[in-house]
């Protein structure tokens, strides 16, 4: 699975911007697919996830102005940003969980797109 993001920038507080994420060489549904983001001198962590079984769940500092969604025709995740604060700086990774079965058991194999930041000035 190749994941290619774009939709990142430099924008002003309280501006919008919305993410993709294109995949290819498999289907995105109905696996597990998200975005990360990772600040300068942090680790990554979750921003929203859309699971397996369609369940949305977000951070607690992006909900209420951050969308994730998906376009299965489209195979692209997308992720909509809303009043985009300073703190939302930092670049965004788009994952998808691909499930496999194998083997006699399913697995899970991470992947992940390459990147794209996103810098909020105050």
């Amino acid at each position: 699975v190749q994941l290619q993001a774009s939709g990142g920038g430099l924008v002003s507080a309280g501006d919008s911007l919305r993410l993709s994420c294109a995949a290819s060489g498999s289907a995105l549904s109905p696996n597990a697919v998200g975005w990360y983001r990772q600040a300068p001198g942090k680790q990554r962590v979750l921003v929203a996830i859309i699971g397996s079984g369609g369940g949305i769940n977000y951070a607690d500092s992006v909900k209420g102005r951050f969308t994730i969604s998906r376009d299965n025709v489209k195979n692209t995740v997308y992720l909509q940003m809303n009043s985009l604060k300073p703190e939302d700086t930092a670049v965004y990774y788009c994952n998808v969980k691909l499930v496999v079965y194998e083997g006699g058991r399913y697995v899970t194999t991470d992947y992940w797109g390459q990147g794209t930041q996103v810098t909020v000035s105050s």
